[in-house]
């Protein structure tokens, strides 16, 4: 499943979608605010320039925490200028992380992989060290570009996921994208 990586989207190239038109594509108050609330610890996995970390910080308040993860350094220094800006960075923490590696043990409540499973080598290994990360009962939101992932291959991920204790709950509209909202039970 899902062994061979795409390219990983280069940090400068971001700037053609990471931008505030972005917002017209794809809101972050709409696509997040049913999943993320005051006070949660949030996950941004392959976070980038920090369109939807920046968000989650406004919905989690000054209570909350937003791990902002990216293989990418140059993505980082992007997201903290933008937090610094936003007055956010006391809300956000960013980790640079290899390919098997979250760098967080466990009690998060909420998971946005945006765009990235795709690019990712080993999808079950992935799939794997994401749900050890989640609280019983806590969400992961995966959404997928359709141009790059066809319909089998989003289903093959969803079955993997219930394999490793993830249950599908339901499938947002998320425009140019095929979406799944999966829930830790166990």
């Amino acid at each position: 499943m899902g062994r061979e990586r795409h390219r990983v989207c280069p940090w400068y190239e971001a700037y053609l979608f990471d931008n505030p038109l972005r917002r017209l594509v794809h809101s972050p108050a709409r696509i997040l605010g049913p999943y993320v609330d005051t006070g949660m610890t949030v996950l941004d996995i392959g976070c980038g320039m920090g369109f939807f970390s920046l968000a989650m910080a406004r919905l989690v308040g000054p209570e909350g925490r937003v791990f902002a993860l990216d293989i990418q350094p140059q993505m980082l220094r992007v997201l903290k200028r933008r937090a610094m800006r936003a007055d956010l960075m006391d809300r956000i923490e960013t980790r640079l992380i290899g390919d098997n590696d979250l760098g967080l043990d466990g009690g998060v409540d909420f998971v946005l992989a945006f765009w990235m499973v795709h690019e990712v080598p080993d999808q079950e290994s992935f799939l794997r060290r994401t749900a050890a990360v989640l609280n019983h009962g806590a969400k992961l939101l995966i959404a997928e570009p359709f141009y790059h992932v066809k319909a089998r291959e989003m289903e093959e991920v969803i079955s993997v996921a219930a394999r490793l204790g993830l249950t599908a709950l339901e499938r947002p509209k998320v425009r140019m994208s095929r979406a799944v909202v999966l829930e830790r039970k166990r």
